[in-house]
């Protein structure tokens, strides 16, 4: 998996977005935004936050 940023604001990757779904059981974007802070800046990644989550926890 590339390790894309998906939040520009705190540089947060598309890695660490995808560890907090699988190793500290993140089931919603505010777990994700609690956990590693992406879409808690100005909020426009939180569509790709969505994304990310929604084909995770499909797997």
């Amino acid at each position: 998996m590339e390790d894309n940023i998906i939040c520009n604001c705190l540089n947060v990757s598309e890695h660490e977005i995808v560890d907090a779904i699988k190793n500290k059981e993140a089931t919603t974007v505010q777990d994700i935004m609690d956990i590693t802070g992406a879409g808690t800046g100005c909020g426009s990644c939180v569509d790709d936050i969505d994304e990310i989550l929604k084909r995770e926890l499909a797997k």
